[in-house]
Parts: structure tokens; C-alpha cells; sequence
């Protein structure tokens, strides 16, 4: 499983109220939260992102409310994965939980800048910075992880295998 991009970067302690603003959470459908995704830290974000780009952050990604909408709606803005220094604890398992892959590496957070194009192999967990020549070990998702991400999350895997 790979992933290439567009990076957007982020700086310490992104929380869930700036990924997704409280007076958003009404909306139930992720193309809906989509068209919100982090216009409180970044304006123009939904006008730029495409299917495929990459949010690279510092360190505490995710904290604040426990919210899954969060996670979801960065999924449903086409972002293919979220490296990071480090996650909230509850941003981690949500994103996993609903098939948004996600990377700690801090070299990775450190040495990649906005707009740089990268590639992830998830398999092996190397990040590959294209734009500056430079690789990272992120951790690789262990394959019951990755078959959580393929399946579109934590209930869509349940109901494949219900299906076994």
C-alpha cells in the first residue's frame, strides 16, 4: 500500500476544533465535513487539496475533543495520510478506526515543508521527501492495521469478516 502527494504542514497541538469546527458537527456526511476541513487554521485548504495529498504536522496532532469527525473529515478531503511528531492518543485510534492512515516519524515532521511532494510505503514505513531527495523510517503498519485501513475502517472490516 502506497501513497503519494502534495503536503500541507502544520505546526504543535492541531486539535479537533481547528480540523473541524464544533459548529460543523451537525453535519453527518464525511463530503460534508469535508467542504470544512481545517478552515479555522488554514482557509484555503479545501480549495487546494486534492485526492492524494499529505498533512505533515509537529508534535500532539489531534488533541482536544474526542471527536471522530475529525479524522473522518480529513479522510473524506482526499488526504491520503497524516504524518505527525507525534498523535492524541484518541485522534490515533479514531483515524484507525475509520481507515485514515496515520505516521509518526519525527525526522519526517521535521524535514519535510509544505508543498513538498511525498511517498509513503506503508508496507515497509519508509516516507520518501521527492521534492528535497530525502528518505525516513516512519513505524510500518502491522498487517492487522493494514487491513483496517484497505477495508475503509474499523466497521467495514467487522462487516467483511461477518460476511466470512
Amino acid at each position: 500500500m502506497k501513497a503519494c502527494g502534495k503536503v500541507f504542514k502544520y505546526g504543535d497541538n492541531v486539535d479537533t476544533d481547528v480540523i473541524i469546527p464544533a459548529r460543523h458537527l451537525a453535519i453527518t456526511d464525511p463530503k460534508g465535513l469535508a467542504e470544512h476541513c481545517m478552515e479555522d487554521i488554514d482557509a484555503d485548504f479545501v480549495k487546494n487539496v486534492k485526492d492524494g495529498d499529505i498533512i505533515v504536522a509537529d508534535k500532539n496532532f489531534g488533541c482536544g475533543s474526542s471527536r471522530e469527525h475529525a479524522p473522518l473529515a480529513i479522510k473524506a478531503s482526499g488526504i491520503s495520510c497524516v504524518i505527525a511528531e507525534t498523535f492524541a492518543r484518541i485522534f490515533y485510534r479514531n483515524a484507525i478506526n475509520i481507515g485514515l492512515p496515520i505516521i509518526e516519524c519525527k525526522e519526517a515532521s521535521k524535514g519535510i515543508d509544505a508543498g513538498d511532494i511525498v511517498e509513503i510505503d506503508f508496507d515497509s514505513g519508509m516516507i520518501y521527501n521527492k521534492t528535497k531527495g530525502q528518505q525516513y523510517k516512519g513505524q510500518a503498519f502491522p498487517p492487522f492495521m493494514q487491513e483496517l485501513i484497505s477495508a475503509g475502517g474499523l466497521v467495514n472490516y467487522m462487516n467483511e469478516q461477518n460476511k466470512k
